[in-house]
């Protein structure tokens, strides 16, 4: 039976969005997979009932005091023990939920992985991914997003080893095509940090190094994993989603800018600690949750950090 933990509490809209979106996975979902609720009992159970929804059909671990968005995320963990972000992670140490997934929190969710899972061996940094749409369909992988605001070459060369096996293992990508995002595409391009970090990923022989790419081509089929530090990333994915919005809110209606909608995929693995942790939008809705939740599974399916391992010995 496989055990996906969910942190009802974390939501921006409060705990009725991912109960609607729990219920909406649970039914949609195999019988042996159980989807677990963390978060305040008494209105999870109430919330159920108006979505006529059998209580029996999921597990309920209560929280109290939880982890808000203002929260300083380490000191949070320290003053708030039986909040649901830190319930959902010492759940996961135990080995009593296979996976753990929250829309809360984000500096609470690294603080929680990196601390509380701790990194797997041999990996410098874990990373937070997010998927961009490609013409001509499928989709590619960025990373860092935003847990590591500045890197080392090494971190980076690495990242894209994590993001090849992501791509390979969890979105099926056949032999993924690995870039680094630069300011131009010739080798010598970028700065210190990039000229050295190229070097080390045309060395390297773990996955397929396609050399530099340009921000015009985040959305080509040139790469498959696009590497850059964290700082760079959250640069790259505000615009992305702003332009995103801007385009809706002028009323272009065209079926590539609906694949950039959040809803689709949900939410995203942190790369590279001991457990299976999927971090979605704050904002999501009951959809979004729902395919949060199902993404879950296939990560915990694909034997992803196993994976991972395997290819750090």
């Amino acid at each position: 039976m496989m055990r996906i933990g969910l942190d009802i509490m974390g939501s921006d809209h409060g705990p009725a969005v991912p109960v609607r979106g729990a219920v909406m996975a649970q039914r949609e979902l195999p019988t042996d997979v159980r989807i677990v609720l963390i978060g305040d009992e008494a209105r999870i159970r109430e919330l159920l009932a108006e979505e006529g929804a059998d209580p029996a059909a999921f597990d309920i671990v209560p929280s109290q005091d939880d982890i808000t968005m203002s929260d300083n995320p380490t000191k949070a963990f320290q003053a708030k023990p039986n909040s649901s972000i830190n319930l959902g992670f010492q759940l996961t140490k135990a080995g009593k939920i296979d996976a753990f997934a929250s829309t809360g929190n984000t500096g609470a969710m690294l603080v929680g992985s990196i601390f509380i899972l701790k990194p797997i061996t041999g990996v410098l940094r874990p990373g937070i991914p997010t998927l961009v749409p490609k013409e001509g369909g499928g989709i590619g992988v960025l990373l860092d997003v935003g847990a590591n605001a500045d890197c080392k070459p090494d971190v980076l060369a690495q990242f894209g080893l994590l993001g090849s096996l992501l791509a390979e293992h969890v979105y099926h990508v056949p032999t993924p095509k690995v870039a680094l995002l630069n300011i131009g595409e010739e080798e010598k391009k970028g700065d210190i940090l990039r000229q050295a970090t190229y070097e080390l990923m045309k060395e390297q022989t773990q996955y397929t190094f396609v050399g530099n790419v340009e921000g015009r081509d985040v959305f080509t089929p040139k790469a498959d994993v696009m590497v850059c530090d964290g700082f760079t990333g959250n640069v790259v994915l505000k615009v992305i989603e702003g332009f995103h919005d801007l385009l809706e809110a002028h009323g272009v209606d065209d079926p590539f800018l609906h694949r950039f909608n959040y809803e689709n995929y949900g939410g995203l693995p942190v790369l590279g600690v001991n457990g299976n942790v999927i971090i979605g939008h704050g904002i999501s809705n009951d959809i979004a949750i729902k395919s949060m939740v199902l993404a879950t599974r296939e990560v915990v399916l694909s034997k992803l950090n196993d994976r991972i391992r395997e290819a750090l010995v």
